[in-house]
């Protein structure tokens, strides 16, 4: 199990020998790290910030070669180089954003809105009927390489992909838990709203 797990983590950045199609190269393995250097720090946001050591802002800028499925102004979509299904495919902002938390809003937007046409697409490919739509964020999830990136596994019946599948859930403590719960994240996002909202008012007096 613990093999199969570091097979998950790393299937886009170890790849095996794998033949290659005549016009396109899969994308070679990289040290990629933890995605910012002394001029971006996590939250950063700065659009068009591409970094030297990351793997998808060479492929961005056509440093290395990638089986490019889709692309527009905001994202593109590439095939996993190691997948764990056939036609198991990346979307990547075109911007280096290191985690889900520093990705814009409108960028995730941008990015989102393109996987049901993508999605859709895959799943004819590949005679799929179903998908899992997967992000890694935090090096706790699985997270390898530090720029903003979905996951979309084509799934087809009894393909056991993940052992957790075979897994019982543990049912929610209805007593106790989950009234906690609720009342600790309701609580995160009023702050969030607050602050939010101080945003706002802020960019409105600065603009009178």
């Amino acid at each position: 199990m613990e093999a199969r797990r570091l097979s998950i983590l790393c299937s886009h950045i170890c790849p095996g020998p794998t033949p290659a199609p005549a016009r396109l190269v899969p994308v070679p393995s990289s040290s990629c790290d933890s995605g910012f250097s002394n001029k971006q720090q996590p939250g950063d946001s700065n659009k068009g910030n591409l970094q030297d050591n990351c793997v998808f802002c060479k492929i961005i800028r056509g440093e290395a070669p990638a089986f490019k499925l889709y692309e527009d102004d905001i994202c593109l979509c590439i095939l996993d180089i190691n997948p764990l299904s056939r036609g198991h495919s990346l979307i990547i902002p075109k911007s280096h954003f290191c985690s889900l938390k520093a990705t814009p809003p409108d960028v995730v937007a941008a990015m989102c809105s393109k996987v049901p046409f993508i999605s859709s697409a895959i799943m004819k490919a590949t005679d799929s009927d179903s998908f899992n739509l997967l992000v890694n964020n935090g090096i706790a999830a699985g997270q390898v390489i530090f720029h903003t990136h979905i996951h979309i596994i084509p799934r087809t019946a009894l393909d056991c992909l993940w052992a957790s599948e075979s897994l019982q859930r543990r049912p929610l403590n209805l007593d106790q838990e989950a009234p906690r719960l609720v009342d600790r994240v309701r609580e995160q996002l009023s702050l969030s709203d607050d602050s939010e909202d101080s945003k706002g008012q802020g960019s409105s007096l600065t603009g009178n």
